[in-house]
This record gives structure tokens, C-alpha cells and sequence, in this order.
């Protein structure tokens, strides 16, 4: 079947430049997009500079494809390049918020019993490295969730809530600042907001997982730029049981927008910890300056 939908295009370059010479050093790096039913990866590629002394790749936990690549000589710098295309289908033309379950319904489905269906979405439900299960957490989420609530318009509204509580501040945080610090300070990057708003569902028991990937950065004509499009982004999937639908909503609360054909996805996990771009462990290497550069643009 052909899928209609918005081609992006996403260049994606990373240089780290060490300022004594890296001996030994090993890497994983999660920068393959995802196949998903309504994104159809058409291409992608990367470039890592210097040659790796050796490259592979591996499916984690999560479904995504993380490469790990290693060298046994030293090196002064390390250019990681990626270059990705992918058709992304519209996701909500036709979505009635008001038709989506009770919240308490969900979680109730989510809960494990004895004897009950498992439900593969409730590993979402729980605390990860980065985001723990807080009574404030709790609370600030009910004020989005009265009884009855439809699930999706509930998380619509915690989305509003979080936009409008939070400040998008650049460096105000760091990349392994947990929910709780970022939501005792109101503000930080889309990491923060997204890892604030999973802490949030996650305290009232739905399954929320964090997801990785760019936003379109040539917006169309008389559109205003997305806050965060200048980097790799961060945004919210909310698992809803739908009989018509993947079952995934995802929710960006940096731009308070539902994550649609503006939105590339690269990989989901637990919070940042799980997907980060580029990880791993050097000797040597001494001080070092990163820099990054990425372009996605409609074709």
C-alpha cells in the first residue's frame, strides 16, 4: 500500500575535538530512525570519522538499533554524520479526544492482577533512571484528571499545563538532570518537559514512554518555528487502547502540539538514559568541545 504523507529530510552532524589524544575509546550510538506504522523510513545513512577500528549493531530492549563502534588507535577528534529520510502519514485528521477511554479505565487495564492479561505497555508505567514516581508529581497530574476524564484529553490538558508552568531555558540543565529537579525548577529543555510529563502519568498509573527524534526546522508558509528545531528533540507517547488506532499518542509539551508530520522519530525508551545519541567510554582525551548541527527540512 503507498502511504501519502510529509517526506523530512534530517541531516545530523556531531564533532567532538579532544584536546590531548584519545588512546582506547568504546561508543554506542542510537541514530538509525524507527520503522513505525505511520513513519516509512525511505533512506538513511551515516559517516563516522576517523574509520572505526570496529562497527556493529544490535536491537535493544525497546526495538531500536543501536550501533556500537570502538577504536584501539589514538585520535584527536570524532565527526559522527547521519543522513535520514522518512515519509511520516497523518496520525489524528480524525481523532475524537472525547471518544477516548476514562483514565481510571486505563489504568485499571494497565494494573496487573492475578490470573489477568499482561499487557506488554505497562513496562511504561514505571520508574526509570531518570524519572521517579513523586507524590508531587502525583498531584500536579490530577489536576488535569478529574474522575471520568477521557484519558487523551486529560494528557491534552497536562500538556497545556506544562507549556504554560515551564520555561524552555537552554544549559539550564544538564543531560542527566532527573523529572523531579526539573519540575522543582520550572524550567529546562524539551528533555526536561517531556521527562516531567512521563513522571506525571506514570504517578497515576498510565504508560508513558519517551521518545527521541527531530522536529521540522522550515516550517510552512505563515507557520511560526518550533521551539527546539535547531537540535534533536524530545517528546511524550501516551499508550491509549484503541480498536482503531497504534495505540501511541505522542505529545510534545515543549511546543504544547500533538507530535505529528513535523515530528521525525528516532528511537523510544524509558526516558533519555535509554536513547541518548551518543554514549560511551575514552581514555584519555583531556578536555573536549562538542559541537552539533542538524537541519530538517520538508521536501
Amino acid at each position: 500500500m503507498v502511504m501519502s504523507g510529509t517526506r523530512l529530510t534530517v541531516t545530523h552532524r556531531t564533532t567532538y575535538r579532544y584536546s590531548t589524544l584519545v588512546e582506547t575509546a568504546q561508543h554506542l550510538a542510537t541514530i538509525r530512525p524507527l520503522a513505525l506504522p505511520w513513519q516509512r523510513v525511505l533512506a538513511h545513512r551515516e559517516h563516522i570519522e576517523p574509520a572505526p577500528s570496529y562497527q556493529t549493531s544490535r536491537c535493544d530492549a525497546f526495538g531500536n538499533e543501536v550501533l556500537y563502534f570502538s577504536y584501539d588507535a589514538p585520535h584527536d577528534y570524532l565527526q559522527m554524520t547521519s543522513e535520514t529520510s522518512v515519509l511520516l502519514a497523518p496520525r489524528y485528521a480524525t481523532l475524537d479526544i472525547a471518544a477516548t477511554p476514562a483514565w481510571e479505565d486505563v489504568t485499571r487495564m494497565l494494573r496487573y492482577t492475578v490470573g489477568g492479561d499482561f499487557h506488554a505497555e505497562s513496562e511504561f508505567c514505571f520508574a526509570s533512571p531518570n524519572i521517579a514516581l513523586l507524590p508531587e508529581l502525583r498531584a500536579y497530574a490530577l489536576e488535569s484528571f478529574a474522575p471520568g476524564t477521557p484519558v487523551l484529553a486529560g494528557a491534552i490538558d497536562l500538556m497545556h499545563r506544562i507549556h504554560a508552568d515551564f520555561a524552555y531555558r537552554p544549559s539550564a540543565t544538564a543531560f542527566d538532570t532527573p523529572a523531579a529537579r526539573a519540575f522543582e525548577l520550572r524550567h529546562g529543555v524539551c528533555q526536561d518537559f517531556a521527562q516531567v510529563m512521563i513522571g506525571c502519568l506514570r504517578s497515576i498509573g498510565l504508560a508513558a514512554r519517551y521518545v527521541s527524534g527531530y522536529l521540522r526546522n522550515d516550517p510552512p508558509d505563515g507557520a511560526l518555528p518550533m521551539i527546539g528545531a535547531d537540535a534533536s528533540h524530545a517528546w511524550v507517547s501516551l499508550y491509549v487502547p484503541s480498536e482503531t488506532s497504534a495505540g501511541w499518542f505522542d505529545l510534545d509539551p515543549t511546543n504544547d502540539v500533538l507530535a505529528d508530520q513535523g515530528h521525525a522519530t528516532l528511537a523510544i525508551g524509558r526516558d533519555y538514559s535509554d536513547v541518548s545519541l551518543l554514549r560511551g567510554v575514552i581514555l584519555g582525551g583531556g578536555a573536549h568541545q562538542v559541537d552539533v548541527a542538524v537541519k530538517v527540512n520538508a521536501d
